[in-house]
């Protein structure tokens, strides 16, 4: 049985408008002018208990709108939104005790206390029983390594600090739903490594849903196994990673460390993407010439240090499928 399920979801935006310039204002003030967003345009999709999706498209295009509704903060103008059994916005109460939200731009901790004393407060809104609340504080504190700054007020800590303080706040009371958007935004590269093999432990290891909205496309590659693209309020693709790159192209790149620097590689069956010195970067189609052949021809005629073959990067594929999409329609 499906624990989330979105049927036709609709959410519109009313917002005011003005041409530039003092007497735009001015005109503004005696006519308003509108114009309707439609942040989500009829998306529809299913997840099933234990799930690790990435929810990924440009910025504008529905996703944190569309975290907000099923969080219960929003509510949709059409279709059906179930989480749990339960209708987010109609429901808060039971709601909100099932799930976990974590804004990457936001925090849910008391910006003046210390951080044990935000979890303190955050055990009697959950009405978290004691000895639960303390063995998962324990468990959180020794997972996210948070020992070292439990009695630093949260706007003393550091960004990547205080997002492993965020995620533990949002666990405190065992949801089984974890909604993360933007979870890495801004961290550095060992602060981005811990919250990525904390998100797969929780996911692994207890089996939390967890839906992924990012820009980071590494995150994506590291830890989904079905990833969701929104684009202008619709669902252009659902499925594997895979299942992504065989949707937009079949294409390869061959990535060729040349012994000169000054080498040329002409060959009819690729086409220079990049050169960075010594490295050269190809595309080529596998269905029409075999990586075996390609790497024989080039090799034959060139001196080689170091090849290898990789698909075009997640950002490229996103970008040309939604390019694809906004020109058809």
């Amino acid at each position: 049985m499906s624990q989330i399920v979105v049927e036709n979801l609709v959410k519109t935006y009313r917002i005011a408008e003005r041409s530039p310039g003092m007497w735009g204002a001015i005109r503004g003030v005696a006519h308003r002018r509108y114009r309707t967003l439609r942040a989500l345009d009829g998306i529809s999709f299913a997840l099933q208990p234990g799930e690790l999706v990435g929810y990924i498209g440009p910025n504008g295009a529905g996703k944190s709108t569309t975290v907000k509704t099923l969080a219960g903060i929003l509510v949709p103008d059409e279709g059906r939104c179930e989480i749990l059994g339960r209708i987010p916005w109609e429901d808060r109460m039971a709601h909100v005790a099932q799930i976990g939200v974590v804004f990457g731009q936001r925090t849910q901790l008391w910006w003046d206390l210390p951080v044990m004393e935000s979890f303190d407060l955050l055990r009697a809104i959950y009405a978290v029983p004691h000895a639960a609340y303390h063995q998962r504080r324990t468990e959180l504190i020794d997972l996210l390594d948070l020992g070292p700054f439990l009695d630093t007020p949260v706007r003393q800590l550091s960004l990547g600090q205080r997002m492993r303080c965020d995620l533990a706040a949002a666990l405190l009371h065992a949801p089984q739903l974890l909604f993360l958007d933007e979870p890495t935004i801004g961290l550095d590269a060992v602060s981005k490594l811990a919250v990525r093999d904390f998100v797969r432990r929780l996911n692994e290891e207890r089996g939390t849903t967890v839906i992924l909205t990012t820009h980071d496309m590494d995150d994506i590659e590291a830890l989904c196994s079905r990833v969701l693209v929104i684009g202008d309020g619709r669902i252009l693709s659902d499925g594997s990673l895979s299942d992504l790159r065989a949707t937009v192209t079949s294409e390869r790149r061959l990535i060729i460390d040349l012994e000169h620097e000054g080498a040329t590689i002409d060959d009819p069956d690729a086409t220079l993407v990049e050169r960075e010195g010594h490295r050269v970067h190809l595309r080529y189609d596998p269905a029409r010439v075999s990586t075996p052949d390609l790497i024989g021809r080039i090799t034959a005629s060139h001196a080689v240090r170091d090849l290898f073959v990789e698909h075009p990067p997640i950002e490229e594929l996103i970008a040309d499928l939604y390019a694809r999409n906004t020109t058809s329609t």
